[in-house]
């Protein structure tokens, strides 16, 4: 365990002392999101170790640089999780920048965001300030939670260096159904099913089959097979794994990868490029060429937005476009956490 927090304080006084921008990296796993990075190094990778873990209470924190597959590790032996599941594009990825990318595995609509599951945060903002928000129990979070902020802020408001997080005991049971089926018909019935009180946990259609996971209690879980059929499928945990991780065959490869986060009901668009289909249509992946101008306005006819998450231009803009009014908020937030803009230039927007 190490708390360089003093030392990460010191870095950023320099910095805004010499009028240098700084480029936060933990793991470095999830270098490739957002827009190009500038800045010098600020690494809070060393910054790590589980300060409180408290199983009877359902939380856990740690540092920022704190990688994720180490703090699984410690809930699995009390058989607990991390139920947003949250992405591990390497081993180093932390849970700092899993915070800052506001990253969710397939669990996300049924089981919360990381988002849902945060109780509290340390941070370093601006001007070198050691900050607190929040707390290590949910009475702490109630009201306006600045700490919530930092999810997917990606960095540009201050450096995180400590995170508290609810976790939840894992399921009792867990059975994944494939059933074979077109896109069309997959998101119907993935919306029919998710009208009925069911212990659906996770929902994915890939190459022409869907993907049901159902988790809970043994007697619920068994009803549903029953009642749904489908095959139950023997190598789900490594599917759902390399879905969360992105390591299935649809993610691999140079050609851009756009996410759509809309409305599940909302029709497939008519759009040319592979598709994967998660969150029982509310997340959808997409593999082809173009520009963001091109699916901005797809993407809001599906009732929701669209982002350049890997690949392509990254030196343009690769979020959805936000209202004017928005713009001026995250820019007051902006000079509110980090008035002389140190931290992560451009990284989110042009305009931070």
């Amino acid at each position: 365990m190490s708390d360089l927090t003093r030392q990460l304080q010191q870095q950023v006084l320099s910095a805004r002392s010499e009028g240098r921008q700084l480029n936060i990296v933990g793991g470095g796993s999830k270098a490739f999101m957002g827009r190009q990075s500038s800045g010098d190094l600020l690494d809070v990778g060393q910054h790590r170790g589980v300060v409180s873990y408290q199983p009877v209470e359902l939380v856990v924190t740690a540092r920022a640089g704190t990688p994720i597959g180490e703090i699984e590790a410690l809930l699995e032996e009390q058989g607990q999780m991390l139920a947003f599941e949250p992405p591990r594009f390497s081993d180093q990825s932390t849970l700092g920048g899993t915070l800052a990318c506001n990253l969710s595995g397939p669990g996300r609509p049924w089981q919360g965001s990381m988002r849902d599951h945060l109780l509290g945060i340390r941070l370093i903002n601006g001007r070198g300030e050691a900050l607190r928000f929040g707390g290590q129990v949910m009475k702490n979070v109630a009201g306006y939670d600045v700490s919530r902020l930092m999810a997917g802020a990606m960095g540009t408001l201050g450096v995180i260096t400590e995170v508290s997080l609810k976790v939840l005991p894992r399921p009792a049971c867990q059975v994944t159904l494939v059933e074979s089926m077109g896109l069309d018909e997959a998101l119907r019935v993935s919306n029919e099913r998710a009208a009925t009180p069911k212990p659906i946990s996770a929902v994915c259609w890939w190459q022409g089959k869907l993907h049901t996971r159902l988790a809970g209690a043994r007697s619920s879980v068994e009803s549903t097979v029953q009642q749904w059929g489908g095959e139950p499928y023997s190598e789900a945990d490594e599917f759902w794994r390399q879905l969360r991780d992105q390591q299935l065959e649809f993610f691999a490869g140079d050609t851009p990868l756009w996410r759509f986060s809309v409305s599940p009901t909302a029709p497939q668009p008519a759009l040319d490029g592979e598709w994967l289909v998660d969150w029982g249509g509310a997340q959808r992946w997409l593999r082809a060429a173009g520009d963001i101008e091109r699916y901005e306005p797809v993407a809001k006819e599906m009732g929701g937005s669209v982002t350049l998450f890997k690949g392509g231009d990254r030196s343009g803009e690769v979020f959805h476009s936000q209202p004017h009014a928005l713009q001026t908020l995250q820019q007051r937030l902006k000079r509110g956490f980090d008035p002389d803009s140190l931290f992560n230039p451009g990284r989110l927007y042009s305009w931070m």
